[in-house]
């Protein structure tokens, strides 16, 4: 800022014809530049950036088949979010947030709902329940 603000007061200070020459610097400056754009568009210059990103068209990740999220790398044939086709579920012990989302709870739970109802009696089996005639006969009298 300090150096832009020197070159300014040096060009305040330039005589009338001095300009002149101030002049031609910049048209050759103007040249140099429109010069180097031209080489640009005929695709001289090697890019690593807006160019290179127009040739991005093949996608990389696909949905998971067991968490359903697009975190499925086709070429490594592995999920990123939840480490599929490894056993493990893959989980991190970093973030409270993520453990939130992905702990037990979260989804059916088919197996275990059906187990914590078996554990308030005990795990008991081969028990018959009792009658409830008495209880039904009472509510069909009335």
């Amino acid at each position: 800022m300090k150096k832009r603000k020197e070159n300014f007061h040096q060009l305040n200070r330039l005589h009338w014809n001095e300009w002149k020459y101030f002049d031609e610097y910049l048209k050759g400056l103007q040249e140099n530049f429109l010069r180097g754009a031209w080489g640009v568009c005929r695709g001289n210059k090697m890019t690593k950036r807006t160019s290179s990103f127009g040739k991005h068209r093949n996608k990389t990740h696909t949905l998971c088949h067991r968490c359903g999220s697009k975190a499925y790398h086709l070429q490594k044939s592995t999920c990123g979010k939840c480490g599929y086709p490894a056993k493990q579920k893959r989980k991190y012990n970093w973030s409270a947030k993520a453990k939130r989302r992905n702990t037990t709870g979260t989804g059916r739970m088919r197996h275990l709902k059906i187990v914590y109802r078996r554990f308030r009696h005990g795990f008991r089996e081969g028990t018959t329940p009792k009658p409830k005639r008495a209880a039904v006969a009472a509510s069909s009298s009335s």
